[in-house]
């Protein structure tokens, strides 16, 4: 899962115990906090997020079609619970391109 981290405690075990590390994130997809425990020696992959501009071109059913403004390229996106109410047709947004997922973030 695509997170964004919120803080990372590095702890110093034993004598001869390699340290480690207790990490808080959130999701960018599903705004679920996630804590994890790993060793200090622990390598993570760093997801490619491109955040882009949009203007809402229609919504139904909690979906929204949404046009990008430098590409003018129409795109399909679920609107989550939270940008239902506040977002408009005719709107400016900003929607991120999370790993091929599309998540529109904030009305601009």
């Amino acid at each position: 899962n695509v997170c964004t981290v919120r803080s990372n405690d590095i702890s110093k075990s034993g004598k001869h115990g390699a340290s480690k590390c207790r990490i808080e994130a959130i999701g960018i997809l599903d705004g679920k906090k996630r804590v994890i425990a790993v060793p200090g020696s622990e390598r993570f992959e760093v997801p490619m997020v491109q955040k882009c501009k949009g203007q809402i071109l229609s919504m139904s059913e909690g979906k929204a079609s949404l046009m990008d403004l430098e590409s003018f390229e129409t795109i399909e996106v679920t609107l989550g619970e939270d940008n239902e109410e506040e977002i408009h047709e005719g709107d400016s947004v900003e929607y991120w391109d999370v790993e091929g997922v599309k998540v529109i973030k904030r009305k601009i």
